[in-house]
């Protein structure tokens, strides 16, 4: 009768395409794979490291609006920055993701 429920994470990296600021509510980055939208990420990094990733996506703002998906609510960013995200495996869109790091695409 005993049973025990484990959660399977996977990493990938993925392109950062916007992000989602609400008061009261942590940093999240929407993120998208081979061009396709896969969802948010939160942001849980420490002070300094979140303030440089904050820096490198204002520079970027300004993207389109990915097809499907409304404006509001978010900043869309222009191509060139990939995050390293943690996500539970087996689900089509991300759920349960945390962005762990980040880099501009080469």
């Amino acid at each position: 009768m005993n049973w025990r429920k484990i959660k399977c994470y996977a990493e990938k990296e993925m392109d950062i395409i916007g992000v989602q600021r609400e008061s009261g509510k942590p940093l999240m980055v929407l993120m998208a794979d081979k061009g396709r939208y896969a969802g948010g990420a939160f942001v849980t990094f420490k002070a300094d490291k979140r303030q440089r990733l904050w820096d490198r996506v204002q520079g970027k703002v300004g993207g389109p609006v990915p097809k499907g998906l409304k404006s509001d609510k978010a900043e869309w960013l222009k191509p060139g920055l990939v995050g390293r995200v943690r996500f539970l495996k087996g689900e089509e869109k991300l759920r349960h993701a945390k962005l762990l790091d980040f880099r501009d695409k080469q």
